[in-house]
Parts: structure tokens; C-alpha cells; sequence
């Protein structure tokens, strides 16, 4: 397998479980993964949403850095349009000399929430989130301690300085993500599993690795897999993508109907509703590895991860573990 593989966790609460619950399946998971030979395990950040438990990301990677050994734990991602720069360094700081070598620092463009929860968030701030690239340049700048003299803050650092950096990636969905990531030299993750238009991802990727030849492009991509694809079909029923696209111009991806026509009426702004469909590779794990086999060939990616966003607790983590990468590993050493 050319490819690595790593995982996103979004801490679903299912049905008639706690958050309690949803946050003991994560560690599960990432213990798993570990042995698994997973690279990598990362945690989201949504607000104000019954369903998932993962509103802190930094908090539950601190647990789960203390709960496994090996693996790399991280964010998928960071909203940082809510936060100072300079606090996510620190946390991430803090974060990289507990367990050094080991902490991922993804960071997204996305609120993680309905307009609501984005206004708590920034509530007495001047955040408005139209300041992202800003915030993003001076983010990797603290982290790589170079803040230019001719700033403001210059010599300010993010103390403890760890001796190994955390690894910064952004995540998008967009060839104008993309581009950003390549002027600033820094990883790159596409949603497909937020945006699954092909010449999207297409787009990405060419800008990506034109501008930056020698940066990472990872894909995360929604997946079930199972013993046969019939059955692999049936776990992820009718799922849909709901977008709500804006007056304004912005488009935002949310999980139902019903969080779309919230995200609309609490924005204030006339509002549109598309729904597609949802773009699951599912199927037999060989049937899966063929697929990722394929975009990798096409678009040079170096790493998928894996969201598997299926209500079955049993089945989800069965998914995981039929794609281990260290399954796969010894069966094509056995061939």
C-alpha cells in the first residue's frame, strides 16, 4: 500500500447513549488504531450539537496522548476564526511536550457550528471570521517562532517551546484552501467528505502540488466498510450532504435539513438549501482499498483519513478495523 491511512473521530453520540459514552468509544478507537497501525487519529470540533460529543478538541487530544503510545493525535481541525492564534500555539505547545513528536495541529475555515453557537463563541471579541489567512500566517509563524520583526508582537513567544514542533495541516474543501496551504507551506487535507464534486478535488490537487511539490495532500473520505457490500450499502441507508448556501455569497455544509434551515434563519440573511448525495465509499474492504487506490493514483495523495459516519457502534469500529493498515500490510507481504 503506497498510501498511509489515519483516522477522524467525530464522537457520535448514538442513539440512546451519553456523551459519556461517545467520549469512552473515542478512546476505544484510538487504542484500537494504535495497534491497528493507524498513522494518525484526529478529533473534531463541533458546537452546540446534540449528536457529537467533540466541541474541545485540545482538551480530549490531551486525554487521549495519555491513553495510547505510539499513534499521532491531533485536530481535524481548530475553528480559528473563534481564537487567538497565540492560544492555539500555546495549547499545542503544551500539548507537544507531553508527548513529543506526536501532536497534529489541523486547523479549519469552518465555524463547526450554526451562527448561534459562532456568535457565543466570539462573543466581546472582534472576531468576525474574515480575517482567516491572517490568522493562519501568524499561527504558523508563533509556532515556528519567526514572528518578523516589523510586527507588533515581535519576540512575543508561545511558551514552553517543545522540542519538536506540532505538525500544522489545513483542512478545506476548496482549490482556494488549497492554494493557501501551498503559499504557506504547510500540509494539505481535503474534505471529500464535505465536498465530494470531483473537478473540485481535481483542482486541489494540481494547485497544490504545483505550487508546493514537496507538501503533503491528504484526502479525507467517507467510508464504510463491511464482510460484503451489500451489507456495507445498507449501514449508510439514504445518507445525504446538506448545504446552505447564503445571500451573501458563503456556503456552509451542515448534517440534516432541519440544521440547515436553523443555520439559515440564525444568519439573518436570505438562504438557499441544496441537498446531495453524500459520496460513501462503501463496501467490501477490498472494494474500498480499490477505490482509494485509484484517487491516490490519480491525484498523488499520501494519506486518507477515514470518517465512517454510520449510527452502528459495532459496525463502525468493525470498519476500522478491516481497513487495518497492518492487515493490509501482511497480506501483501503474503502474496
Amino acid at each position: 500500500m503506497s498510501y498511509k491511512l489515519g483516522i477522524l473521530d467525530q464522537s457520535p453520540i448514538f442513539q440512546g447513549a451519553s456523551a459519556f459514552d461517545a467520549l469512552q468509544q473515542t478512546i476505544k478507537l484510538a487504542k484500537h488504531a494504535e495497534d491497528w497501525g493507524y498513522t494518525r487519529f484526529w478529533v473534531s470540533e463541533h458546537h452546540h450539537a446534540e449528536t457529537l460529543a467533540g466541541s474541545s478538541p485540545e482538551v480530549l487530544i490531551s486525554h487521549l496522548l495519555a491513553q495510547t503510545k505510539t499513534i499521532r493525535v491531533g485536530s481535524g481541525g481548530v475553528m480559528l476564526q473563534h481564537y487567538s492564534p497565540y492560544k492555539v500555539a500555546e495549547n499545542f505547545h503544551v500539548l507537544s511536550n507531553l508527548s513529543p513528536g506526536r501532536v497534529d495541529l489541523g486547523i479549519g475555515k469552518a465555524p463547526g457550528g450554526l451562527p448561534l453557537s459562532t456568535k457565543a463563541l466570539q462573543y466581546g471579541t472582534m472576531s468576525d471570521g474574515k480575517d482567516f489567512e491572517e490568522r493562519l500566517s501568524f499561527l504558523q509563524e508563533i509556532i515556528e517562532n519567526s514572528i518578523n520583526e516589523t510586527h507588533p508582537l515581535a519576540g512575543v513567544q508561545a511558551t514552553p517551546l517543545p522540542s519538536i514542533k506540532p505538525e500544522m495541516f489545513l483542512l478545506g474543501a476548496s482549490a482556494d484552501s488549497a492554494r493557501l496551504a501551498a503559499k504557506l507551506g504547510i500540509a494539505y487535507v481535503f474534505a471529500r467528505f464535505i465536498n465530494s464534486d470531483e473537478s473540485v478535488l481535481e483542482d486541489a490537487a494540481r494547485i497544490y502540488r504545483s505550487r508546493f511539490p514537496a507538501g503533503s495532500f491528504k484526502v479525507s473520505v467517507s467510508m464504510i466498510a463491511s464482510p460484503t457490500q451489500q451489507e456495507a450499502r445498507q449501514l449508510i441507508g439514504d445518507q445525504k450532504i446538506v448545504k446552505v448556501h447564503l445571500k451573501s455569497g458563503r456556503s456552509v455544509t451542515v448534517q440534516t435539513q432541519v440544521q440547515a434551515e436553523l443555520f439559515g434563519k440564525q444568519s439573518g440573511e436570505s438562504y438557499e438549501i441544496e441537498e446531495q448525495d453524500s459520496n460513501i465509499i462503501a463496501g467490501t474492504p477490498s472494494y474500498v482499498k480499490g477505490v482509494l487506490a485509484d484517487i491516490h493514483e490519480k491525484y498523488g495523495v499520501d494519506e486518507f483519513i477515514l470518517h465512517t459516519p454510520v449510527t452502528k457502534e459495532a459496525e463502525r469500529l468493525r470498519s476500522f478495523q478491516l481497513m487495518s493498515p497492518l492487515q493490509t500490510a501482511l497480506q501483501e507481504t503474503l502474496h
